[in-house]
């Protein structure tokens, strides 16, 4: 069944029909959802939430949109929320160089603290990075070295994910992919092999096409595998068996065969 890796149920345009959708997601092949914070706050939200259905986990950080918020006090509750029960991950975390919401150091002590994070529970970590290239491809290699986790909503070029996946991380595929001006990201999935992919919708961002600029869910992921067989010129079940088993790996879950 298809695994969505990363979404945002917790999202305030869910409040209508979040719990008539979830329920329903079985019936549209979805299996498993990763529910993952970006906000200090959204921190406990997505950790609550995951409790009222089996399907769900969930992860739990700041994003670098949001690193202002940490402090030390701050910081030491969040890292509580990882002896929960469902709490899987450590993200979304990472550097936002496109909105600059906050400074670059402060973005950077916060991802590298988190990052460390992430080591000592022995976790997975979902790393946002946009307009960052550089900076993030510096930091993974100094204090992500032996981590894994996926390179969410990945948007550079297919040289620096063939880096990723050396490095041992999953490259995240959504909605782009489908569309018409996704050049780097087609290539880059027409590049690495399907064993270093993992689908994710970002919902309730990012919705691919035919549902373009409308509000996403997990539904929709049957477009992303879609696509990226087409790329690959596989069968559309093959490529989601094998990212199911990609995302069960990552989060050291049973393989279901």
């Amino acid at each position: 069944m298809i695994y969505d890796t990363h979404a945002h149920y917790d999202d305030a345009q869910f409040d209508e029909d979040r719990e008539e959708l979830l329920r329903a997601m079985a019936d549209h092949g979805v299996g498993t959802i990763v529910n993952v914070s970006a906000s200090y706050a959204s921190c406990e939200r997505v950790a609550d939430m995951v409790q009222d259905y089996p399907f769900m986990y969930a992860a739990a950080g700041v994003h670098p949109d949001h690193a202002g918020e940490l402090n030390e006090e701050r910081f030491a509750r969040m890292r509580e929320l990882f002896r929960r029960d469902k709490v899987i991950a450590v993200g979304e975390i990472g550097l936002d160089y496109y909105w600059d919401n906050e400074s670059h150091e402060v973005q950077k002590k916060w991802f590298i603290r988190q990052l460390e994070l992430a080591r000592e529970l022995g976790l997975p970590v979902l790393i946002h990075s946009r307009e960052a290239a550089a900076d993030t491809m510096e930091i993974m290699k100094e204090y992500a070295g032996g981590l894994k986790g996926v390179i969410h909503c990945y948007s550079y070029s297919r040289e620096m994910a063939k880096e990723y996946v050396k490095m041992g991380f999953y490259i995240g595929v959504g909605g782009v992919v489908t569309f018409k001006n996704a050049r780097r990201l087609k290539e880059t999935v027409e590049e690495i092999p399907l064993e270093s992919i993992v689908l994710e919708t970002d919902c309730p961002y990012l919705a691919p096409v035919p549902y373009r600029g409308k509000r996403n869910n997990s539904a929709y992921i049957r477009y992303v595998a879609e696509e990226i067989a087409k790329i690959k010129g596989i069968p559309c079940g093959e490529v989601i068996s094998r990212t199911e088993e990609n995302a069960k790996r990552l989060y050291g879950q049973p393989l279901t065969r």
